[in-house]
């Protein structure tokens, strides 16, 4: 991942996909941390980088989490779940 993604890219994400790019990120701070051990790492930057995005997720998670940012994927559920009773009646 060469580009940091925004927030706002972030709340229209799925809480699945969320999920995979956060254990993506942590895969790639991990290979980051490791040539900085051994002093291979040529951008000291991405460091940085890779660590606000894995915040930025888990800050997005838990804006969800609390109800502070309507969940798309609840969004999705709900209607469906109104379309199903409107039919019903």
């Amino acid at each position: 991942m060469a580009k940091t993604t925004s927030a706002v890219e972030l709340r229209q994400m799925s809480r699945e996909t969320l999920n995979e790019k956060v254990v993506e990120l942590k895969k790639e701070l991990f290979n980051l941390r490791f040539q900085h051990a051994t002093g291979q790492l040529e951008s000291q930057g991405r460091l940085r980088e890779v660590r606000k995005d894995i915040a930025r997720i888990y800050t997005v998670l838990q804006e969800r989490n609390l109800g502070i940012v309507e969940d798309p994927d609840r969004a999705a559920d709900t209607t469906d779940v109104e379309k199903d009773e409107k039919a019903d009646a």
